[in-house]
């Protein structure tokens, strides 16, 4: 019952590579936008919320076809970078990265901004006044004063990222080896006879993997609300 396959493993560790990767790369740009999104007024401002926001409301399904649409191999993005800088997207572990860094977005996005908007604006005034430029406000005293959030951020984003399955069998098909994630893999076995075992053993494994996910986020916010805060 508990003996996992090569197989699996693969998944199970593909999984876990494509959830890392899209998570450390989509955070930088989730920090800076929710800083954006958090501090300044300017047009437009409602619709880049709201575009941000709908990858949590749109079908998964039309999510990864858009993608495929502008990330493949013949789309409007895809096409040059495979022409000129040889990377592709689609039907690589790097499409379903993509993908899971897109579903997981605004999940990265959401804490981080109320995390900044907690902030008292009267510490970076303070900053400001001594002479800190508006970078340096933001990495000496946002940056750390949004950290439980941004930590919150990542780990929901991650946990998000190891269990998408719509977007990323769009995009990057179901490949063993190269793009089958523990979710692609589970909806082979449960199509496949004798598969039920298998498929409940990566079950499981998939919820151990997401509860230890939540339980790091708790754990690492209140160690960094503690450092901040003293208590």
């Amino acid at each position: 019952m508990f003996d996992i396959s090569p197989t699996e493993w693969t998944a199970v560790l593909l999984s876990l590579k494509v959830g890392v990767v899209a998570t450390l790369v989509a955070t930088p740009i989730a920090v800076t936008l929710a800083w954006a999104l958090a501090r300044y007024e300017f047009w437009g401002k409602s619709l880049i919320d709201a575009a941000v926001h709908l990858p949590l409301v749109l079908p998964p399904v039309v999510t990864g076809y858009l993608l495929l649409l502008t990330f493949g191999r013949r789309g409007l993005v895809g096409g040059w970078l495979a022409d000129h800088l040889g990377i592709v997207f689609a039907f690589r572990w790097t499409g379903a990265a993509l993908a899971c860094g897109v579903m997981s977005f605004p999940l990265l996005v959401r804490p981080i901004r109320l995390s900044i908007e907690a902030i008292d604006r009267r510490l970076e005034q303070a900053a400001s006044t001594l002479g800190a430029s508006p970078w340096q406000v933001f990495a000496t005293v946002t940056l750390p004063l949004a950290l439980p959030g941004i930590l919150a951020g990542m780990v929901l984003g991650f946990a998000k990222a190891i269990g998408e399955f719509g977007a990323t069998i769009t995009f990057v098909s179901n490949i063993p080896g190269e793009t089958q994630t523990i979710s692609s893999a589970i909806y082979s076995l449960i199509q496949t006879p004798d598969g039920d075992a298998a498929a409940l053993r990566l079950v499981v494994v998939s919820i151990v993997m997401s509860m230890a996910a939540l339980v790091a986020s708790e754990v690492f916010a209140r160690r960094a609300t503690r450092r901040i805060h003293g208590s």
